[in-house]
């Protein structure tokens, strides 16, 4: 009896410091739950139960809001675009990481390469969107991607030289900038002036010099092409004035019986010729394709690709976040692995399937996770790129959620109720990377 009494009186002070532990912790937990409970808990209660009001949160309407929610086009259209972010984002990442990871183990730079592959993060989705919405403006000229995708078409192709021109309406030529000009009858021996307008002063070549026909033969056709516009006032109509200047490099074609037998350019002047023409009656055309609109760029704002689109800017902002986490795992695994595949005679690509690849996937799995995470919650560079007219064509869970709540639909229970769409669709992709953490611990 006095050992147990004993034993009593000294296992008391342990239970005690035990309590006095258990409850020190509780109170410095305290705040940290309050303001758990504050900032999710609260919310996520609070949703659950507006979702089943209407739209004034007076009339309690069950589960309509989540019938509703099904049977709205643009609701579903923007569940097939999440899903087409969940689909390919997270993917593409991963897949970027891991290539980025392996190859830059293998340069010298390694570490300012890293570095400037992760900087984006530092960069807010809403800097990125801005930065995003001026690159992808199809304008070339405020459009840095169209810029380059125009600079390299019009290299490969000749772009017209004067989309903007018109003819000067009766002064001998006929017909339309799509269709191109004709004139009328001509012989040779004799000089044809076509005059143009809607060409900027600007935009004529540098090197165009006052406009003047080339000297004309019996067997030959000549004449000039010109903008018939004079600076200031005193010019005439459809005759070439001392400070009008010829249209350089103007395809000039020689028709006989509405066939094509010669064809020029224009010179710095304007000026044409064409010799060695029998005695017949001919047709001077200048073609349509003088007057083509330029190449205009790629129209990713449009409806088709404004997705693909904000992927690409979403690439751009985690691509570094899924290389360092991926380089952090490919530190961790066993050198001597790698060379002893080496010895028996393995290739890199055999290393990187067999080897690296298996001993990744715990990593590669809580990358995927976790981008799956953030995708679903994607709503800065959806809502800041997309143009206003094709925004319901780049819609997705949350920007929906917060165009029927917040703008313009005002309707907060059928917002509510995306929300905990969104949640219920989110809570397990948590769920799973909470597991594949804990076994990462053990």
């Amino acid at each position: 009896m006095a050992l147990t009494a004993t034993a009593r009186a000294a296992e008391n002070p342990r239970r005690r410091a035990l309590r006095r532990r258990r409850l020190l912790g509780a109170l410095f937990a305290l705040p940290a739950l309050i303001l758990l409970g504050a900032l999710v808990v609260y919310p996520v209660v609070y949703s659950v139960g507006r979702s089943l009001f209407d739209a004034s949160g007076d009339r309690f309407v069950g589960g309509a809001n989540y019938v509703e929610m099904f049977q709205d086009p643009a609701t579903l259209k923007a569940v097939r675009n999440s899903a087409i972010w969940v689909v390919v984002a997270p993917v593409l990442l991963t897949g970027l990481g891991l290539v980025l990871a392996v190859l830059t183990e293998k340069v010298r730079w390694a570490t300012a390469f890293k570095l400037v592959l992760f900087l984006p993060m530092a960069v807010s989705f809403l800097a990125a969107g801005i930065i995003f919405r001026l690159t992808y403006e199809q304008d070339p000229d405020r459009g840095v991607l169209n810029a380059a995708i125009v600079g390299v078409h019009d290299a490969i192709v000749d772009p017209s030289p004067y989309p903007t021109a018109r003819a000067r309406e009766g002064k001998g030529l006929s017909g339309s900038p799509g269709e191109g000009y004709t004139t009328a009858g001509v012989r040779p021996g004799s000089d044809t002036v076509l005059p143009f307008v809607g060409v900027a002063p600007e935009a004529v070549p540098p090197r165009a010099v006052p406009a003047r026909p080339a000297e004309t033969a019996a067997d030959s056709l000549s004449g000039a092409v010109y903008l018939d516009f004079t600076p200031g006032a005193g010019g005439r109509q459809g005759l070439i004035d001392p400070k009008e200047r010829g249209l350089p490099g103007v395809t000039v074609e020689v028709l006989r019986a509405g066939t094509v037998v010669a064809s020029a350019k224009t010179g710095d002047d304007g000026s044409f010729r064409f010799a060695g023409l029998a005695d017949d009656t001919y047709a001077l055309r200048v073609p349509a394709s003088n007057f083509a609109a330029g190449y205009p760029g790629v129209d990713w704002l449009g409806p088709t690709l404004i997705t693909p689109a904000i992927i690409g800017a979403y690439l751009w902002v985690w691509t570094g976040f899924s290389m360092v986490l991926i380089g952090a795992g490919l530190a961790a695994i066993p050198r001597d692995t790698l060379e002893a595949a080496r010895v028996d005679g393995a290739t890199e690509g055999q290393i990187f399937r067999r080897i690296t690849v298996p001993l990744l996937a715990p990593v590669l799995t809580v990358v995927f996770v976790t981008l799956v995470i953030n995708v679903m919650k994607v709503f800065d560079l959806v809502y800041i790129i997309a143009p206003g007219p094709v925004q319901e064509e780049a819609d997705v869970l949350a920007t929906r959620m917060w165009l029927v709540s917040f703008g313009g639909g005002n309707d907060q229970g059928l917002g509510s109720a995306l929300s905990v769409l969104l949640l219920v669709l989110v809570v397990p992709a948590m769920i799973l990377n909470i597991r594949r953490f804990r076994k990462g611990e053990a």
